[in-house]
């Protein structure tokens, strides 16, 4: 299906959830902040939140440093 994340086009996986997409992004490795259609997804969420066609997406990958 197609939605969008962070301004682009992207094809994704039907019926996916918020985590199973973070991981598809490979972006796994660190804590991340989701917002779907301009809702914050919290953490609590990313499991069970399916993402629809035509959403609009936002994924922030937070790193550490210094």
């Amino acid at each position: 299906m197609q939605v969008t994340i962070n301004g682009s086009p992207r094809e994704v996986p039907d019926s996916v959830t918020v985590r199973e997409l973070v991981v598809h992004l490979g972006l796994a490795d660190g804590p991340v902040a989701v917002e779907i259609n301009r809702e914050i997804i919290t953490r609590a969420e990313h499991a069970t939140r399916r993402v629809s066609g035509g959403d609009i997406v936002e994924v922030v990958h937070l790193v550490g440093g210094g």
